[in-house]
């Protein structure tokens, strides 16, 4: 097969296309035919520059952390999936051989696919039966990686931690990127709240208000917290969503955080050290919470909000894997860059 790979860290022509041994399934594994594998800033990219060597990924490193694509081949013991199924598979899983029927009570090394494990920046990819997941019909592949990659992430933060609720006021930092994207369509589409976005520039702030937001901020020329002010009549916002940690622009928002309001997070890509104001903290109560990933059972409802047309994942290019060091100088030269999309069956 072919497969887009790194033997050392580097700038993105250490990505190398080149020819791979075909995986086989071992036991309790299925072969995924891979039709999509996402682009991803944090586990990708900067994980290939040698940003993220606490994460210690095995060399030669296929990356790719989600993928979407067609049931291959079927390892010894599994018995849910068949041929021609069409399937996802994404994040963190077990290392060693599991049987179909024993992650519950499994205890042996786990790591993240694309990084412990080979990931989906190759034609084909071996996964546990265990973690892959049916896809919706009228859902394209292109459109699950991305769903599976950042979706669940983004509905763990609102629903379940922040527990937003229907006419709460949340506002959502970095408008045009992909979890913002993401948190602005299921705070307004799926829970019904009143939306508060805000990004580095009126292009970027102004397409939240496509996705569907209240209110747009560009805080490159806006005051922030008058304009959360403004919108919210003084009350400040029930809920803040950010997964940028930018120190500039995140003191401010959080002073925008209202009474008994909720701060939610999964990333710190433009940080990761901010200073906020503790009196603020205390004095109304907010709670801080980060939580990477997503709880069993969120993948399923985002599959059918996206299938549904609740939320619509923003792909910004499709190219095929032969294209993956060309994608990665994009990601990494484009930092408001939309989704981009590896797409191993165009080769």
């Amino acid at each position: 097969m072919k497969a887009a790979l790194f033997h050392e860290y580097g700038p993105p022509d250490v990505l190398k296309f080149q020819d791979w041994p075909d995986p086989v399934p071992r036991a309790g594994e299925v072969r995924i035919k891979v039709h999509a594998a996402t682009v991803n800033r944090v586990l990708d990219v900067a994980l290939r520059r040698g940003a993220q060597t606490q994460r210690e990924p095995v060399m030669p490193c296929i990356p790719g952390v989600d993928c979407a694509g067609l049931v291959d081949m079927i390892g010894p013991g599994v018995t849910r999936w068949k041929i021609g199924d069409k399937v996802a598979g994404a994040g963190t899983m077990p290392l060693n051989v599991v049987a179909e029927d024993g992650l519950a009570t499994y205890t042996g090394p786990k790591g993240m696919m694309g990084v412990k494990r080979p990931g989906g920046f190759a034609q084909y990819v071996c996964l546990p039966s265990t973690i892959v997941r049916p896809l919706p019909d009228n859902l394209s592949f292109h459109e699950a990686a991305v769903v599976m990659r950042h979706v669940p992430t983004a509905w763990n933060l609102l629903v379940n931690i922040a527990k937003l609720q229907k006419d709460e006021w949340v506002l959502i930092m970095g408008a045009s990127g992909n979890l913002g994207a993401i948190g602005i369509q299921i705070a307004k589409n799926v829970i019904g709240a009143k939306v508060i976005c805000t990004a580095g520039s009126r292009a970027r702030a102004d397409l939240g208000l496509e996705l569907g937001a209240d209110v747009a901020v560009d805080y490159s020329s806006q005051d922030l917290l008058a304009e959360i002010m403004k919108a919210t009549g003084g009350k400040g916002v029930d809920v803040l969503y950010d997964n940028i940690a930018n120190p500039k622009v995140l003191p401010q928002a959080f002073k925008g955080i209202g009474m008994d309001g909720r701060l939610v997070t999964a990333g710190a890509h433009g940080g990761p050290d901010v200073m906020i104001d503790f009196f603020h903290l205390y004095d109304h109560r907010i709670m801080i919470k980060g939580s990477p990933g997503s709880r069993e059972g969120d993948l399923p409802v985002c599959f059918a909000a996206a299938a549904n047309g609740q939320i619509k994942v923003q792909i910004a290019k499709v190219l095929p894997l032969s294209q993956a060091a060309h994608a990665h100088y994009l990601v990494e030269n484009d930092p408001g860059m939309g989704k981009i999309v590896l797409d191993p069956t165009l080769d």
